[in-house]
């Protein structure tokens, strides 16, 4: 193509081979030193005066190296006169800090995307962000492209009986890019999430002092009931009271038997303990809650101890509430977790995979822990006979490759090559989908002014 300069950084020179080399061209002549204190040095090597530049940079093992590096690169294209800056990121650096997680967190991602405003960037190219309303980050146009008819068509022609086959979540969060892949294949999917609560483990306590000096104390369980001194009392849950020695209503059993449900049948829990999926008969650690209020009346012990009794188990619920809810809002949020996992987590299975294969989609593989927790989950527990792990982004830091590969409950790894792997790092069940025709073809539709709507039309056979 004429009036074109394809640049490429440090960090994927292999994907801008491929890119050029399906535009027909090469990539323009750039140096990139670095100084003996780490400086980041570039030297544009040809004339690009009223040229329309793309900057292909991708994410890599120095990633702040690497954006460095980028915005060097799109300043001195802005300095010699290039007609249009268009940065090709295949993976968008920072893309898992697109919202404030803390009282005083930072949303870098947003702060990137003023950077590269900044450094003079006309136009973006990217796949599969993490979160897509990022775009609004970027004050230029965004082009955010689809790896999802990539995946499918590989689907398609190289998994046997795919069509009896269910997508799956390992988050809440992935579930929309879940449902999107899902509809295309027109498969059924599933969901598996995991949650910090444990029913009957977690229990309060409240140490009472007497108006005459003696010390009460009293326990409430999440199961629903309380006991002062040692006395175990019933209490009400939904109007129905339960008495913790038999597990069962104290005045009949009015209660629905909800294992006759149909749906209960698709819904399999299993116990995390240390991030490993064990058995039910798995030995617990309790967790417990201890309080001293000040003096009360002993005569009503029994009524003052209901009340804190409930307050307690009021504690416990929203603390938990709260957890599992802030645990399942983010993927990164989730792969936090499991890198530093409570003591005992209950991990839960919505959706029916027995004797089928699965397919778990997510956006970007880093860490191991929840890929293997999920594929343990959906083979051991729910009966799939074989399990896909998809991403578009194979990042695997450290050793999650290695972990992956060693799982018995995994059969492939999938991802596309947005980001470098490792020679090394190959396993023979990794699987690397080429992305670059998808990027060259965007990179060429920008440069002729043509729409790029068609590389979002899911065309399959």
């Amino acid at each position: 193509m004429r009036k074109v300069r394809v640049f490429g950084g440090s960090s994927h020179p292999a994907l801008t081979e491929l890119i050029c080399a399906r535009l027909g061209t090469v990539p323009a002549q750039c140096t990139l030193e670095k100084f003996a204190n780490g400086e980041i040095s570039v030297q544009i090597g040809c004339s690009i005066r009223d040229q329309d530049v793309f900057v292909v940079q991708s994410g890599s093992s120095e990633i702040n190296d690497s954006i460095m590096e980028l915005l060097i690169m799109i300043s001195a294209c802005k300095g010699a006169s290039a007609n249009k800056i268009t940065a090709v990121l295949p993976y968008f650096p920072y893309s898992r800090q697109s919202k404030g997680k803390a009282q005083r967190g930072a949303i870098t991602a947003r702060m990137l995307a003023n950077l590269l405003n900044v450094a003079g960037m006309d136009h973006l190219i990217t796949l599969d962000l993490h979160a897509p309303q990022m775009q609004g980050f970027v004050k230029k146009p965004v082009d955010d492209l689809k790896a999802e008819a990539l995946i499918a068509r590989w689907i398609q022609q190289n998994v046997r009986d795919w069509k009896d086959a269910v997508v799956v979540s390992k988050n809440p969060g992935g579930t929309k890019r879940v449902t999107s892949l899902a509809d295309v294949l027109k498969l059924p999917f599933g969901i598996v999430t995991t949650d910090r609560r444990r029913g009957g483990t977690m229990s309060g306590s409240i140490i009472l002092n007497g108006v005459n000096g003696e010390r009460v104390t009293t326990s409430h369980s999440v199961n629903g009931s309380y006991s002062v001194d040692g006395r175990s009392h019933p209490t009400s849950v939904n109007g129905v009271s339960y008495s913790p020695e038999t597990a069962s209503p104290v005045d009949g059993d009015d209660s629905d038997d909800h294992s006759a449900d149909g749906r209960a049948q698709d819904v399999i829990t299993g116990r995390l303990v240390h991030g490993q999926l064990v058995d039910d008969d798995f030995p617990s650690e309790p967790a417990s809650m201890t309080a001293s209020i000040g003096p009360v009346d002993t005569d009503h012990i029994s009524e003052v101890a209901a009340v804190e009794a409930m307050m307690i188990g009021s504690m416990i619920s929203t603390h938990d509430s709260t957890a599992a809810y802030d645990e399942g809002g983010s993927e990164e949020e989730e792969e936090e977790t499991q890198e530093k996992p409570a003591p005992e987590k209950m991990i839960t299975l919505v959706g029916n995979v027995r004797g089928k294969t699965v397919f778990i989609v997510d956006d970007m593989i880093d860490k191991a822990r929840s890929w293997i927790a999920a594929a343990q989950t959906v083979v051991k527990r729910g009966g799939a006979r074989g399990v896909y792990c998809i991403a578009t982004h194979g990042l695997f830091g450290a050793d999650s490759l290695d972990e992956l590969a060693k799982c018995d409950s995994i059969d492939q790894i999938v991802v596309t090559n947005s980001c470098p792997i490792a020679a090394q790092k190959a396993t023979g069940k990794l699987v690397v989908l080429d992305v670059s025709h998808l990027l060259s073809e965007a990179i060429r539709r920008n440069h002729f002014g043509e729409s790029v709507s068609q590389l979002y039309q899911q065309l399959y056979d």
